[in-house]
């Protein structure tokens, strides 16, 4: 491994388990399991992904996704992380000496068939939740086209293969912005990642709710999100209990409503803040933006 991909694995790391260790509403993290699957087999998951996210750049984008999956599927035989390792594994691929404004265009560009098909291998072995049927580029069935070009015919109802199709945009100029904020005080550096993600579910809800359970519970979910951030959360009395209530809606009903998009693309902003150098992962594994 060149110093460079060593870099590269220790912000995968940092970020998937920075990610999974803060408190982030409905997902989960170190005081709440599932029933099928604990915050531990996150961790090992960000451990099995990491060197091999990293090598992105040399290997492919496509067969380093399908290696990712199926590397994480033999070790804790759970759907941990595809959308992660979708969305970490080009960015992880633009080239040192670019930023990722500046080179995640000409990866997605380069995308073909061939890293189609290697994707489609990975999301029949992770087998995710609301998965449903497309009529074109279903993948049950072989891919014609590159996997940008099969990435944005899903763009309208899956925020992962909208970065495909927008050159992350909601990642850069959405997320990341929220996440850098300083005009919010937090008592505690763990809550600006649970904050980041509260704010995305107001502003998009969360596209893995809205295939599992329906726009209605999608739209409530946003109501709930907004609600808790003008109620002031974290840091005027009176947010903890909006957040609670937002918190135990998405826990409800089996974890059906368990917002895995947006957990998805909070691992995917902290890898950005890392590797843009803007932020660092502390010793409680907690972001922070030195003045």
């Amino acid at each position: 491994m060149s110093e460079w991909e060593s870099r590269v694995d220790e912000w995968v790391r940092q970020a998937c388990v920075a990610e999974v260790s803060a408190e982030k509403p409905g997902n989960v993290t170190p005081a709440h399991g599932f029933d099928d699957v604990s915050y531990q087999e996150f961790v090992q998951s960000a451990q099995i992904i990491a060197p091999i996210v990293a090598a992105a750049g040399s290997k492919g984008v496509g067969r380093t996704i399908c290696e990712a999956v199926k590397a994480t599927r033999a070790a804790v035989d759970h759907n941990t992380n595809l959308g992660i390792v979708l969305l970490l594994t080009p960015l992880a691929a633009v080239p040192q000496h670019l930023s990722i404004a500046d080179g995640i265009e000409s990866v997605l560009a380069a995308l073909t068939v061939q890293d189609a098909e290697f994707a489609y291998e990975a999301i029949r072995t992770a087998n995710p939740g609301g998965l449903g049927s497309a009529d074109s580029e279903d993948v049950t069935g072989p891919a014609s086209q590159d996997l940008r070009s099969c990435m944005q015919l899903a763009a309208d109802r899956d925020m992962v293969a909208a970065q495909y199709a927008n050159g992350f945009h909601d990642v850069l100029n959405a997320c990341l912005p929220l996440l850098r904020d300083e005009k919010e005080p937090f008592s505690n550096s763990s809550l600006r990642i649970g904050w980041l993600a509260t704010h995305l579910l107001a502003r998009y809800g969360d596209s893995l709710i809205r295939r599992k359970c329906g726009v209605e519970i999608d739209m409530t979910v946003r109501a709930m999100a907004a609600a808790v951030l003008a109620a002031g959360w974290p840091n005027r009395t009176g947010g903890d209990a909006a957040w609670h209530r937002l918190d135990r809606f998405l826990r409800a009903d089996g974890n059906r409503r368990n917002p895995g998009t947006t957990a998805d693309l909070v691992a995917a902003t902290l890898f950005v803040a890392l590797r843009n150098g803007e932020g660092v992962i502390n010793p409680q594994g907690q972001i922070v933006f030195p003045q």
